[in-house]
């Protein structure tokens, strides 16, 4: 937490009776909560929320991945086994010249025993000649049955990812740690250091003094692009009406970190702003004492402002300004 003195004077980046610029004093025409907060942008911080912003929205309705069943997820159809005879060409080539060599046996085997049995004292010879046969046979199914078996055995199957998913990793597996790896990388809880500290509680008084001064060079140092659009539009308006911001006696109370991450070479911190300040509105064609020459707030009344800040940096570069939301 950073406890400003009471002796730090900064002009406040509004346009008048503590609400300004970023609550929507600008003729109504802004929203109070506007910038960029990274993957962030749109999610609940305890703070208005944005509504200004460069910053896509995300998709609210869930992707259709199934007919009749829009939230089941998409998984790839498994992919068709082969059938044995494609696994092992080798094995079904010697099996089926096995099965020829069987039924030719059968046929014509057996029209030459028969023929053989109407000789005399031939048939005995062609009943033993046929039972060798057979046993030969036999065997060779036997080897050609081993030798599948023994291919078989030493096949390792392919693993089948088709229906694995990050719902449907066990807790604990290796698969599970490394995909929460992989989604913690996406942003990243960061530490704040004192320097850091020092540096949001700078930026506040350089930005707002560049606000009371008009100067667009020196905002361009401190803000985002997309800040500055904001903070260019609302000078133009302010000068269009012919008016100017003052803010007197500025003492900062409160500073909180709600959050700080990163996001690849980006990081990010949000801080919640406690202040308070005299702030008001002059009229730039009157002089001080005349009539009509305050157009807005009063000059002698404090008045209090929480508002919450994002500010963003790449690498170990310079704490740009990039999102103002309202307090809720």
């Amino acid at each position: 937490m950073l406890v400003g003195v009471p002796t730090i004077s900064f002009a406040k980046a509004r346009g008048g009776s503590g609400g300004g610029f970023s609550s929507g004093s600008r003729s109504g025409s802004s929203s109070g909560s506007m910038g960029s907060r990274g993957s962030r942008t749109y999610q609940d911080n305890g703070a208005k929320p944005i509504e200004q912003s460069t910053t896509a929205r995300p998709s609210t309705t869930p992707p259709t991945s199934a007919v009749g069943n829009p939230s089941a997820p998409s998984r790839p159809a498994p992919a068709a086994q082969p059938s044995w005879i494609q696994r092992n060409p080798l094995l079904a080539g010697i099996a089926g010249g096995l099965a020829g060599s069987w039924l030719g046996h059968m046929i014509f085997g057996a029209t030459d025993s028969s023929a053989r049995t109407t000789e005399g004292g031939e048939g005995e010879q062609a009943a033993g000649g046929s039972g060798s046969n057979g046993m030969l046979l036999l065997l060779m199914v036997m080897g050609a049955g081993g030798l599948w078996w023994y291919m078989r055995s030493r096949r390792t199957p392919a693993p089948n990812f088709s229906g694995l998913s990050r719902t449907s990793v066990a807790n604990g597996s290796l698969l599970a740690e490394s995909s929460r790896a992989a989604i913690a990388t996406a942003a990243v809880e960061d530490e704040i250091t004192p320097a850091d500290k020092a540096a949001f509680q700078q930026a506040l008084i350089d930005v707002q003094a560049a606000w009371t001064h008009q100067d667009l060079a020196g905002l361009r140092r401190l803000v985002t692009p997309e800040m500055l659009e904001y903070f260019s539009a609302g000078l133009a308006e302010q000068a269009s009406e012919g008016a100017a911001n003052h803010v007197e006696e500025v003492v900062l109370g409160r500073a909180e970190v709600r959050e700080s991450w990163s996001e690849g070479a980006t990081q990010y911190a949000t801080v919640s702003l406690s202040w308070s300040a005299k702030d008001y509105r002059v009229s730039l064609g009157k002089q001080p004492g005349e009539q009509g020459y305050i157009v807005e707030g009063n000059p002698e009344v404090a008045v209090e402002t929480t508002e919450v800040w994002t500010f963003m940096r790449f690498g170990s570069g310079k704490w740009l300004l990039s999102a103002i939301q309202q307090a809720a």
